[in-house]
């Protein structure tokens, strides 16, 4: 009989990381691959004629109705990491959210494999519920894996990023084919396969997840003044967060009678989010707590403004791959799918270089903290989008551009991305007070769904304004953003208490 014992498999190391972190990097790179998977097609899959198409019937809607439900979506999916952080915090651990949102996916992306259009919405909304359960979950227990001050973090969700964009590599280049095959709906079966495998492996490795994700309980009898009921009960008590909470709920009401319903309820969603946030802000005990809590809200405006223009690529480049790109090579017309594995491809290829850039930067002593890549990260993202001007200036002179420009375009992108995206999340277990990792965790997320709302909206306006003004826009918008954090470098990194400068 084996005398090796549960403390030991969560002990237990490979390549210098805890055992664990595999483990999760597997369950993630499978609910990517049937995320990314889906998120390929989902554009096309609505712009398709409903009839004459060898890829089966689409829903025959316009680009600027299609584009609208994928923000739609893209920001609900992860606006739910809100409550599912919540969730976490306070009823089930982050383990056992992460274990019901894989479920939930299975089930959602079984359901989508049926033709029916109930089948379509029922399929998105499950997706939507399983991804706010798991995404920010299973993050925050990567972080969790390691003590604090451990320089490995950064590496480990370095790591861990690697296996998301391995899911969305091998799905955008495997479903493109299913679907010219055997059409829309065979995609989306292989995405809830790819699902149930990553749930076959979240359970086969919790003997390596034992000490991680567990529901924190109170010990006492006190009441727990941190729990959300007395949060929101303190609000009435508070004039001065009372006061912008009734202003952003008037907000809130005008958005409801002017833009629809649909976007009063999210103005709604995010009055009732931000009064949780400066309600939590003045429940924390220490004037360090409260300065990272507002670093973290800070840099989550980075994160919208990164996703907003990142996320064209699902989108409105997406489209313009498929309507305005010369993609013949070697005699082949390349899938507008493929191009969505130049993102995950170039992120295999770049993230241990990238990483590895920064960890020697800081071990030589200069700037390498968060905000700063967060910033270059938002800056390099930007100069891609010079390539996409390239291409409409080429599209206007010969009807049609090279498959060069979206290249190049991609390759920025990622470059930007492995600045900031896995640097937010390790970003996020260090500053955000325990009690709170999973909700701050799930606010990140949300900020990266509004992100994906506003590049809908931005992908929406490209049919009135023109793909060179919009591209051209976003390049200009995000390289001043990212000088402006720049800029605000220094009072940034104070409040931060050194929280960065003794890892080791």
């Amino acid at each position: 009989m084996s005398n090796t014992t549960t403390e030991d498999h969560f002990k237990s190391t490979l390549f210098g990381h805890p055992v664990g972190l595999f483990i999760l990097f597997f369950t993630e790179m499978w609910e990517r691959f049937s995320y990314y998977g889906m998120r390929a097609l989902l554009v096309l899959y609505m712009t398709t004629e409903t009839m004459g198409d060898s890829r089966g019937p689409g829903l025959g809607w316009t680009s600027q109705e299609a584009l609208a439900l994928y923000g739609w979506y893209t920001m609900l999916v992860y606006v739910m990491s809100i409550p599912g952080g919540m969730i976490a915090d306070k009823l089930l651990g982050q383990k056992k959210a992460v274990l019901l949102g894989a479920v939930i996916l299975c089930i959602g992306h079984g359901v989508l494999v049926f033709t029916d259009t109930w089948a379509f919405y029922t399929g998105l909304g499950l997706v939507i519920l399983g991804v706010g359960l798991l995404k920010p979950n299973i993050s925050t227990m990567v972080g969790g894996l390691y003590p604090q001050g451990d320089i490995r973090r950064d590496k480990g969700f370095s790591i861990f990023y690697i296996g998301i964009n391995t899911g969305s590599l091998l799905a955008t280049m495997v479903i493109g084919f299913i679907v010219a095959q055997w059409g829309w709906h065979a995609g989306f079966g292989l995405a809830g396969i790819a699902m149930v495998l990553g749930l076959v492996v979240y359970v086969w490795g919790q003997k390596y997840l034992t000490q991680v994700g567990n529901l924190q309980v109170q010990e006492t009898a006190v009441v727990d003044e941190s729990s959300y009921g007395v949060l929101f009960k303190n609000l009435l008590k508070s004039q001065t967060q009372l006061f912008i909470t009734i202003a952003l709920a008037a907000v809130s009401v005008f958005g409801w009678y002017s833009l629809g319903w649909g976007f009063g309820l999210l103005f709604i969603f995010l009055t009732v989010i931000a009064a949780l946030m400066m309600m939590i802000y003045k429940e924390l005990d220490s004037q360090q707590d409260k300065d990272r809590f507002l670093v973290l809200l800070l840099s989550f405006i980075m994160v919208i403004i990164f996703w907003g223009a990142y996320e064209q690529a699902g989108g409105l480049m997406n489209l313009y791959a498929d309507s305005k790109t010369n993609r013949m090579l070697l005699g082949m017309e390349v899938p507008t799918v493929m191009f969505q594995s130049l993102n995950a491809g170039f992120i295999i290829i770049f993230a241990a270089i990238v990483a590895s850039y920064w960890a020697k930067r800081k071990l030589k002593g200069k700037e390498a903290s968060s905000i700063f890549k967060m910033a270059i990260g938002i800056v390099i993202m930007g100069f891609g989008f010079l390539f996409m001007v390239f291409a409409t200036m080429e599209f206007e002179k010969v009807g049609s551009s090279s498959m060069l420009w979206l290249v190049m375009a991609y390759l920025f992108h990622t470059i930007g991305e492995l600045c900031i995206s896995p640097v937010a999340l390790s970003f996020i277990t260090k500053l955000s007070p325990v009690k709170y990792a999973s909700l701050m965790m799930g606010v990140y997320f949300a900020a990266t769904g509004l992100g994906n709302k506003v590049a809908g909206i931005i992908g929406e306006s490209a049919s009135e304004l023109g793909e060179y003004a919009v591209f051209l826009g976003i390049l200009v918008f995000t390289i001043v953003i990212g000088a402006l954090f720049l800029m605000l470098l220094k009072p940034l990194n104070r409040l931060t208490h050194g929280a960065e400068y003794n890892e080791k």
